[in-house]
């Protein structure tokens, strides 16, 4: 009996701590992210707005690894924050959630 028990606590916290969960608003790379679309690097080059917006940023579409997002802004995991569209954690935010590149998805 012993045995069975120690062996179903152990399998719980193997899965407690294998799975996802956000603790705050930070992934790898920065905040977690809610962007009204995301598409994929070859969907973005044939978007001649995406695409145009990208160049006057200077941002090298070809280059990117991920998906590009598009007005994008923070939401705070922790406080209860809600996104309404794609959440999404992003390599590089720096225009400031205009375009946001080397996105992936996350599921809150």
């Amino acid at each position: 009996m012993q045995f069975k028990l120690t062996l179903v606590a152990t399998a719980l916290a193997a899965l407690v701590v294998a799975t996802p969960t956000p603790r705050d608003s930070k992934c790898s790379t920065g905040s977690i992210q809610c962007c009204s679309s995301v598409q994929s690097v070859t969907d973005a080059q044939a978007d001649p707005i995406t695409s145009t917006l990208a160049g006057l940023l200077g941002i090298v579409l070809g280059a990117v690894t991920g998906e590009i997002g598009s007005t994008c802004s923070s939401i705070n995991v922790a406080g209860g924050g809600t996104c309404t569209a794609q959440t999404v954690c992003c390599e590089d935010n720096a225009t400031g959630g205009l375009i946001s590149v080397g996105c992936a998805p996350v599921t809150l």
